[in-house]
């Protein structure tokens, strides 16, 4: 358990709670050259242990719940966009320009799936909106051209490098001298109390358990400022857990309609500007209530709002801030937007994955998935030290620091493993199937055991041999919505008498008040 051990040390637990967490092993989910499974599999156990945790602590138990990692459920929760089904319908994810390119001396990954990132992109290469033109006028450039053209214009656009190449720059060497997940204290704040009932009726709960999930978050108001993936992935698990999400978001910045369904679960979604007026003072009625902020902004963009931790703590002291980024908040890279597919490019991973003809891709956007998983650990872990400590807190984490890690920390169950993705299957983006990922997002423009029973396979949850791999069916769910009947992924984080789905499906994007209930 090499990896949960290291993911649940940056989360600062305690290390000898690792032993009530248990492992079903299914060598073919996550396949990859790179220990995507066992990362991802790490990632979540650390979320689970840490709900289980902050569960105990809140109902008085004298022993933290068993955590149960099935590789399988893994697998389909990192693949959530690709499941996702609307009335039948396959998600529509991806723009023509999203993909990458051959230059001059390599290759370049460009992102525009958003409008106005679209826009930049064509304006910094002075290209019409044409596929083939654009390859054209890359196929002359070099890449490291184009990367820095294109992020001087606000676009994204990144050079694919090798692992010693990324190495070499001095944005790794910013990120990899940071901790995995960056935690501290803002003020010293008391000791937060907690009222609420952590075993309300509302949600489906698992198998073997009482009549009540058990619900650590139960109680708890969650202010989400994020976009795209890794961060709303953090609020989606929080909102699992019983936590009231609020994702708001800026009025003419619409999210993509099925990346908003996949990661909407349990929440509720309003517009909000914070300019000033009344939009400001509605948010400043939101933080006086609030026991969690979650940003996945571009480092220092909500400074001039007065959201940075610091601030934000000033005005509503004893609470947890969690930051998200691509490339982290420090370094020259520090200010730059990013999405998964490209930290995956820049940082090697597209290189290791690929072959000697072309870069490869992750089998899923990992770097997304785990990270978020990772920072609602944190906030988890944050509530429950907050509850023996007090102060408000911090929470901060990065795409590129979860890829330093994937990299070069992460333990692989076999070193023989896996066959590497060269992008003959689609997954190198070429035909437009990053798209999801990301999470430059709102750039400011800008029994014990814990089974859950849903498979009936309980097998051997330390012998990497492991269990088959029956593909992500019996992991997904159905239900009806206000946005139609949908097919999903159900959450991987599971724990005894924890919640086995979401209390409600997701909503029309901004269709809510902007108020806690």
């Amino acid at each position: 358990m090499r990896g949960i051990e290291q993911a649940w040390s940056a989360l600062g637990g305690d290390p000898a709670l690792v032993s009530r967490v248990s492992e079903i092993v299914r060598r073919e989910a996550l396949d990859a050259r790179l220990p995507v499974r066992e990362s991802a599999r790490a990632c979540v156990g650390a979320c689970a242990l840490a709900a289980a945790e902050l569960g105990a602590r809140r109902a008085g138990l004298a022993e933290v719940p068993g955590v149960r990692v099935d590789d399988g459920a893994v697998a389909a929760a990192f693949t959530s966009e690709r499941h996702l089904r609307v009335d039948g319908r396959e998600p529509v994810s991806f723009a023509p320009l999203s993909r990458l390119w051959r230059t001059a001396d390599g290759w370049v990954r460009t992102h525009a799936n958003y409008p106005h990132h679209r826009e930049r992109l064509l304006g910094a290469l002075s290209a019409p909106a044409d596929v083939a033109a654009v390859g054209s006028l890359l196929a002359e450039r070099s890449a490291l051209e184009v990367e820095e053209s294109v992020y001087a214009a606000g676009g994204l656009a990144v050079a694919l490098r090798t692992p010693e190449q990324w190495a070499a720059t001095g944005q790794y060497g910013a990120v990899a001298r940071r901790p995995l997940v960056e935690r501290g204290r803002l003020d010293a704040s008391p000791a937060r109390v907690f009222t609420s009932s952590v075993r309300p009726s509302s949600s489906p709960v698992r198998p073997s358990s009482s009549a009540s999930p058990l619900l650590p978050a139960a109680g708890l108001r969650v202010l989400d400022l994020t976009r795209v993936i890794a961060g709303p992935v953090a609020t989606r698990t929080l909102a699992l857990l019983g936590a009231d999400v609020l994702r708001l978001d800026p009025p003419g910045l619409p999210e993509l309609s099925d990346q908003h369904a996949d990661t909407g679960f349990g929440k509720r979604s309003a517009t909000l500007g914070l300019s000033g007026g009344r939009g400001q003072e509605t948010f400043e009625e939101l933080l006086g209530a609030a026991d969690v902020v979650v940003t996945g902004y571009r480092p220092g963009a909500l400074d001039r709002f007065g959201l940075s931790p610091q601030a934000l703590a000033g005005r509503r002291p004893g609470l947890v801030v969690a930051q998200l980024s691509a490339w982290g908040a420090y370094g020259p890279w520090a200010g730059r937007r990013g999405f998964d597919s490209l930290v995956q490019v820049a940082t090697g991973i597209a290189a290791v994955e690929g072959t000697s003809e072309r870069p490869g891709a992750l089998p899923a956007q990992a770097l997304d998935h785990g990270t978020g998983y990772l920072l609602a650990a944190g906030v988890l872990r944050a509530l429950t030290e907050q509850s023996y400590e007090g102060g408000s807190r911090y929470v901060r984490v990065a795409l590129a620091r979860t890829a330093a890690w994937l990299t070069g920390s992460v333990r692989p169950d076999d070193v023989d493993g896996a066959n590497g993705r060269d992008g003959t299957d689609g997954t190198d983006g070429t035909d437009g199937t990053d798209g999801t990922d990301g999470t430059d997002g709102t750039d400011g423009t800008d029994g014990t055991d814990g089974t859950d029973g849903r498979d009936g396979r309980d097998g051997d949850a330390n012998d990497v041999g492991g269990a088959a791999y029956p593909g992500p069916d019996p992991w997904l769910a159905e239900r009806e919505s206000r946005l139609g009947r949908l097919r999903y992924a159900l959450s991987p984080v599971s724990f005894t008498g924890g919640p086995a789905d979401w209390a409600r499906p997701p909503g029309p994007w901004g269709a809510d008040a902007a108020r806690w209930v």
